[in-house]
């Protein structure tokens, strides 16, 4: 790579990893590059922003994104996956019926949340929904990195993945499992009551020094990790393990 990461637009976490904070709803995509293959962790809002990430990813790395990996399903996570053609897109398993049922939903939403109409009529009629279902966990060999696509389980929704990058820290992009900028969001398809156990395993895979890098906000670290953890079990009345 003859591009620094930060000339490309994006914050370098570790020799292989790095993300970026996208602007109005401060969503983080990730990216790693390994020597063959380049994979990318959520695809943005829509098509305009996913074209947006692409030229930075392409800039950084001489390359095409050849991986997406959906951590779950909102507007903000997956809507720009139509930007990345070619690209193969990894999911917790389940989540391709639920986009694909759920289109109209998705759409609503996203206007909702202030995306232009005619930008997420288009990014639905486009929508790419996962081939790859994560059941458990799966390793993706990118030349020189093999990464980790974990299924945590429901939490804050019913189909949340995490993606763990090997490197001098572990660096563990957690969807909205964790947020740092904001309280962690409930919305009508989180599972309250499986979302402590959710956190639970993405520490355990994740171990005490990993860097952990929510949907939302600045970068953590166990101790906010764990701290998070329980003040989702006290708010859903959730004993503690």
């Amino acid at each position: 790579m003859d591009v620094r990461w930060e000339e490309a637009g994006w914050e370098r976490l570790t020799g292989r990893a790095g993300r970026r904070r996208l602007p109005v709803w401060d969503c983080t995509v990730g990216l790693v590059v390994g020597d063959e293959s380049v994979l990318l962790i959520d695809p943005g809002s829509c098509l305009r922003e996913g074209v947006e990430i692409r030229a930075g990813a392409e800039r950084l790395t001489g390359r095409r994104v050849t991986h997406i990996a959906f951590t779950h399903g909102h507007f903000d996570h997956v809507l720009g996956a139509a930007a990345f053609s070619g690209a193969e897109v990894y999911a917790a398993v389940g989540l391709d019926s639920v986009l694909d049922a759920g289109r109209e939903p998705l759409r609503r939403t996203a206007v909702r949340h202030g995306l232009a109409a005619s930008e997420a009529a288009e990014a639905v009629e486009l929508l790419v929904l996962p081939r790859h279902a994560v059941s458990g966990e799966w390793t993706l060999e990118l030349g020189g990195v093999r990464v980790l696509l974990a299924n945590l389980g429901p939490g804050h929704t019913g189909h949340d993945l995490a993606v763990f990058v090997p490197g001098e820290r572990e660096t563990v992009f957690c969807g909205d499992l964790v947020e740092e900028s904001g309280e962690p969001q409930a919305g009508g398809d989180a599972v309250p009551a499986r979302w402590p156990d959710a956190l639970d395993r993405l520490l355990a895979l994740g171990g005490d020094d990993a860097l952990y890098v929510p949907g939302h906000g600045a970068v953590v670290d166990a101790a906010f990790v764990r701290a998070q953890r329980a003040t989702l079990a006290a708010r859903f009345g959730v004993s503690e393990a």
